[in-house]
C-alpha cells in the first residue's frame, strides 16, 4: 500500500518536473518567433511622445528589452 502511494507521489513530481521544462521550453520559442514588441512599434511609441528616434536609439531600446527576455 506504502509502495503504491509512494510510487502515485514520484510520477507526479516526475510529471510535474516535465511539464515545467516543456511549458518552458514553449513559451521561449513561441517569443522568439512572436516578439512582444518590434522596432515599428518601439518607433510608434517614441513617434508619440513626440521624439523623433534615430536607428540607433531603436537598436539600443530593442537590445535592452531582449537583455530581460
Amino acid at each position: 500500500m506504502w509502495h503504491d502511494i509512494l510510487m502515485v507521489l514520484i510520477g507526479l513530481i516526475i510529471g510535474l518536473i516535465i511539464g515545467v521544462v516543456v511549458a518552458r521550453k514553449l513559451m521561449k520559442k513561441y517569443l522568439k518567433e512572436n516578439p512582444p514588441i518590434t522596432e515599428e512599434m518601439l518607433k510608434g511609441l517614441m513617434m508619440q511622445m513626440g521624439r523623433k528616434p534615430n536607428q540607433k536609439q531603436i537598436n539600443q531600446m530593442m537590445k535592452a528589452m531582449q537583455k530581460y527576455q
